[in-house]
């Protein structure tokens, strides 16, 4: 009777596992990230890009953030449930996070730095102490452009370290699924309050991209759905999600909401449809998307640096109009694209390779 008591909870406990339709690793992914540093790139080369057919485009780059977030949940969230009962679960998720993260972070605020003439103004105030912490993004600090984008960055950290407790204790699938509800609602409610406190890139403003990765990752990991409901959905967010982006959701609180849902639907009909033959899968996962995606973390940490040391070119190319704005670019994205390859390949890649140990 004992026995019969026990398997009947253990039956009302819902399984958290893959998909076997799932392969662990999905190369979508990697043109998905290029995606998302080319947008967030030419978003900040936007002024560049005036009088062109492409800068009404570039407008929308800042969304490629967004579109991290998403997948940055999504991989994470599938990390922490498939390791959710391991013995060394919080001793091999942050090492790991930490051999990411780290090393290419610590050098990019080295450099800014140590080299303060070029990259650090007069008017930074940023405490040194905020950076260790990843506690850059709340409170009213300026930080210096060329390390600016450390505030998503520090928003993931945050997540993280709250999130992975989170997953192991809370064992029920649908605890998580409220919590990450809650963070989906709050975020844009909390834009909207404006309160004093609330920085630009605060941490509880931005949630709703990288919840709405961690929801996608528990529902795949617990509801019985097959890959076409699952692309059904897919394509239901994403329709949903741009058309309320260009049009209620636009210019309010929930813009962030709308693009959330409109990734998320993208993310899901990469997931769904991974290793199908078709040109937008092989796009994904050939050429230079995918290239761009494997050396996304080092371009986006250290693109405002290329931007700042070749403004000498910038100037120069002043007198030239639309053609020398256009010369502008190409120079940036080549320097930007050398400076993150050789970052990855002679850097990244080789410290990666201690996450073996964890």
């Amino acid at each position: 009777m004992h026995a019969t008591h026990t398997e009947a909870a253990a039956g009302k406990q819902q399984a958290v596992e893959r998909p076997q339709w799932l392969p662990a690793r999905i190369p979508e992914l990697d043109g998905l990230r290029g995606l998302a540093v080319l947008a967030v790139f030419f978003y900040h080369s936007k002024e560049r890009l005036a009088g062109t057919p492409f800068h009404q485009a570039s407008l929308w780059g800042w969304s490629g953030v967004t579109l991290f977030f998403v997948l940055s949940g999504f991989l994470i969230t599938s990390i922490l449930l498939e390791a959710q009962n391991e013995p060394y679960y919080f001793r091999d998720f942050y090492a790991r996070r930490a051999l990411r993260i780290w090393p290419v972070y610590v050098l990019v605020l080295a450099v800014c730095y140590g080299i303060s003439s070029w990259f650090v103004n007069a008017q930074v105030n940023t405490p040194w102490w905020a950076y260790p912490l990843f506690i850059q993004n709340l409170f009213h600090f300026t930080l210096p452009p060329a390390i600016g984008p450390t505030w998503s960055l520090a928003i993931e950290e945050q997540y993280y370290f709250v999130w992975a407790p989170i997953v192991r204790f809370l064992k029920r699938p649908w605890m998580l699924a409220v919590v990450l509800v809650v963070a989906l609602i709050g975020s844009p409610l909390l834009r909207l309050s404006h309160h004093a406190w609330i920085t630009p890139t605060h941490t509880l403003t931005h949630l709703d991209g990288i919840a709405m990765g961690s929801l996608i990752a528990l529902g795949l990991h617990t509801l019985a759905l097959d890959r076409r409901t699952w692309l059904v959905i897919g394509c239901f967010g994403m329709g949903l999600g741009f058309s309320s982006a260009s049009t209620i959701a636009g210019g309010t609180a929930f813009l962030d909401s709308a693009l959330t849902t409109g990734y998320a639907g993208i993310l899901l009909i990469c997931l769904a449809s991974t290793g199908s033959r078709n040109p937008l899968n092989w796009l994904l996962r050939r050429g230079l998307l995918p290239f761009y995606g494997k050396i996304s973390y080092g371009l986006y940490m250290t693109h405002i640096f290329v931007f700042i040391y070749c403004g000498w070119i910038d100037a120069m190319m002043d007198a030239y109009g639309i053609a020398g704005n256009l010369a502008v670019i190409g120079v940036r994205l080549v320097a930007c694209t050398a400076l993150a390859a050789a970052l990855w390949y002679g850097f990244e890649s080789q410290i990666l390779r201690l996450k073996r140990y964890f």
